[in-house]
């Protein structure tokens, strides 16, 4: 199957908005009629800043007119440490294939795309959050399990 890999460009932000929210009905198990109003606006907003300034690059995947993956990166700067001097770093997010479409390698060419992506911008280092679906592919791809971070979680 020919399927078209695209990035996205500010004439995108509808799409990748939408497709975001697909994305965390599938991680969170929401179905549609859970609505993300909040989510949704802020998620514009995001794509809108990123996109222009080039601190986000995400690709979409089509088969004819329909959105059937997804992916993104974000690229910030933390302090500069042993290990990344620059502190320059990139996070892989939003990655989704349309469960119609899995087990054909277009999360895998997606991933490679993003890694590309960030390697081009001389990051050196590359994380993410990986679930259960997706663990097998980063594994293969060869990120490994992080042991050293902590997160506090609902800090409001």
């Amino acid at each position: 199957m020919d399927f078209l890999y695209r990035e996205a460009t500010i004439e995108d932000l509808g799409l990748l908005t939408e497709t975001r929210i697909k994305v965390l009905r599938a991680a969170n198990g929401l179905d549609d009629s859970m609505d993300m109003p909040e989510v949704r606006k802020h998620t514009y907003a995001y794509y809108k800043k990123a996109l222009a300034d080039g601190s986000h690059v995400a690709y979409l995947v089509f088969d004819g007119d329909t959105v059937i993956g997804t992916g993104g990166v974000s690229f910030f700067r933390v302090m500069p440490t042993y290990h990344n001097q620059t502190g320059y770093k990139a996070y892989i997010m939003n990655m989704y294939t349309d469960q119609r479409y899995r087990r054909k390698g277009i999360a895998s060419k997606v991933l490679g795309l993003l890694v590309k992506a960030s390697l081009a911008k001389g990051i050196p280092a590359i994380s993410l959050e990986a679930t259960d679906m997706g663990r097998f592919l980063y594994k293969k791809f060869g990120f490994l399990k992080m042991d050293n971070e902590m997160e506090l979680p609902n800090c409001r």
